[in-house]
């Protein structure tokens, strides 16, 4: 889901897209996903109203990592809430603690190597697949005599070719359409003589012998630019077009791996003393507005407000440009548990497994140490129960049957912030088994590298309010299992009385939550509090 998920609701104008994410029209007040509908008017989760119930509550600070591809550990509103090794002695080149990592002092970098050279872009996992399966398949009929075993993975790589070629036709297209676009505002730029960011409509107006391409992208973008200004349509130019070309020279392409770099023992799962401690990374843009959702440091005048105030952030990369590897993901799993998270967030994705018994263990391993993890549903408006989407928590045998299911697991959908028909994201993916709950994840301004703050969406972003939440109870409320903090924020959901529009095989629909999710509403921090403190009185 990282990186892979951008750009793709650009509608065809001839030549020229209609520029920008489709998404809701207006634009929610600062710090909605923390607000409350009844107070608030949006559908945050109110986390606001849940700290006036927890005023005077002692909390312990909770360790929540983040496996996803980079953190700025220096960023202002993140410096202050990360957790920090204790018995490890920054840049002395050793391992302190004994924990097989050397200098791991807020986290650990799986997609490197020890000589501090890191994956940037990296294939799908469809791509790597092929890879595999092709010498071996491609010449194969249907009547070709095949094991069972080999039956089974030749209908496999089958379904993997026209997924592939599908995916392929598209990046090829967007790459082309997007390379002509891009050269066509590169050379308005260079006409107008003025840095993007400096540019004015006035500018655009009095722009003088116009090609046609670049006649319609201001007419088409006419509105949008006296919205938002004319550097956002051309960052978003920009970066459609880096989009369609990592996927064509990279995600994409069969020929490209960079594996290799990091040294390891790819093939063994049991090999996990590889990487280095670099925990930002060469783009730190997704985990490190996904760590600010969680903990960003709370009431210090300074950007956003986390979901939780005692958390500490434990960096873990292993999301590249590209899809995760199921070795990392196991090795991040089991990395986070080792050095003392209770709650681990994974806002990442991917149509295909490599290796997932590896993650089955790891998962089960974590869920012998009492921590909860807290997944991201995906962004392809897709049905979860039908098309899957790993990790998940379903175990599952040699032959992809299901044989057991995770108890320390939540997987996350995304929400809007208008209680209408169009409250769930119209890019969330949605299951009545396999999908838990919904959050926030629309339009949730973060942080990001640089001490720098940004929009963003997804169910990359609503994973992270789960666990800020996750986090928050954990905190204040340490005698709860991470089976009971599932319990309780799956019992404490809001339930809405209204149907939503979901993507369906026949065009959309309209369903109500509990139709499209296993709790049937959107987590609500102030009634998790309430239910909270129901569970310990309970228990004394």
């Amino acid at each position: 889901m990282f990186k892979t998920n951008k750009l793709l609701c650009y509608l065809a104008f001839g030549l020229i897209p209609s520029l920008g994410l489709a998404q809701q029209k207006d634009t929610p007040p600062a710090n909605w996903f923390n607000l409350d509908y009844k107070k608030d008017g949006v559908m945050g989760i109110s986390t606001e109203r849940a700290y006036e119930l927890l005023n005077g509550r002692k909390a312990k600070p909770v360790i929540v990592a983040v496996l996803d591809g980079g953190v700025d550990v220096k960023h202002e509103d993140l410096k202050d809430v990360l957790w920090t090794n204790p018995k490890e002695i920054p840049g002395n080149g050793k391992d302190d603690d004994g924990n097989g990592y050397i200098d791991d002092i807020h986290g650990w970098n799986f997609i490197g190597n020890a000589k501090g050279e890191n994956v940037n872009q990296d294939n799908l996992e469809v791509t790597r697949l092929i890879r595999i399966y092709e010498p071996k398949y491609l010449s194969v009929l249907p009547s070709t005599p095949l094991s069972e075993k080999e039956r089974r993975e030749f209908v496999a790589y089958q379904k993997m070719i026209t997924d592939y070629t599908k995916k392929m036709d598209e990046a090829a297209s967007g790459k082309m359409t997007y390379s002509r676009i891009k050269m066509e505002m590169d050379a308005l730029v260079k006409k107008i003589g003025k840095e993007p960011k400096d540019i004015k409509q006035a500018d655009l107006d009095n722009a003088q012998n116009l090609t046609s391409v670049q006649k319609n992208i201001l007419r088409n973008a006419k509105s949008e630019i006296e919205k938002n200004g004319f550097l956002s349509i051309y960052d978003d130019l920009q970066e459609g077009a880096k989009y369609f070309s990592d996927q064509v020279d990279y995600h994409l392409n069969k020929d490209f791996n960079p594996r290799p770099l990091v040294g390891d023992n790819y093939e063994d799962p049991n090999d996990r003393n590889y990487g280095n401690p670099d925990v930002k990374g060469p783009d730190a843009d997704h985990g490190t507005h996904v760590a600010g959702i969680i903990g960003a440091k709370r009431d210090n005048k300074l950007g956003i407000n986390g979901v939780s105030d005692k958390v500490q952030i434990m960096a873990v990369r292993l999301v590249p440009n590209g899809d995760e590897r199921d070795k990392d993901v196991a090795n991040g799993i089991r990395y986070a548990v080792d050095n003392g998270a209770k709650v681990i967030n994974m806002s990442f994705g991917k149509g295909y497994a490599y290796n997932k018994k590896a993650v089955d263990d790891a998962v089960k391993y974590a869920e012998s140490k009492d921590v909860l993890l807290i997944h991201a549903a995906g962004n392809d408006a897709s049905d979860n129960d039908v098309v899957k989407n790993f990790p998940m928590k379903y175990f599952t045998d040699s032959v992809d049957a299901v044989i057991g299911e995770a108890k320390n697991w939540i997987t996350v959908g995304a929400t809007g912030w208008n209680l209408d028909s169009d409250l769930l994201a119209e890019f969330s993916n949605y299951g009545y088994r396999s999908v838990d709950v919904f959050a926030p994840g629309v339009k949730i301004y973060s942080t990001m590298p640089e001490n720098k703050y940004k929009d963003q969406q997804g169910t990359s972003m609503a994973a992270p309010v789960v666990a800020g939440l996750a986090g928050l109870i954990r905190a204040y409320y340490p005698t709860l299992t991470a089976e009971q903090v599932k319990q309780v924020i799956m019992k404490s959901v809001t339930k809405v009385d209204q149907k939503v529009k979901v993507k369906g095989e026949s065009g959309s629909k309209r369903v109500y939550l509990d139709e499209i999710s296993v709790s049937g509403g959107i987590v609500n921090a102030y009634q998790a509090i309430v239910e909270a403190n129901k569970m310990v009185s309970n228990k004394k």
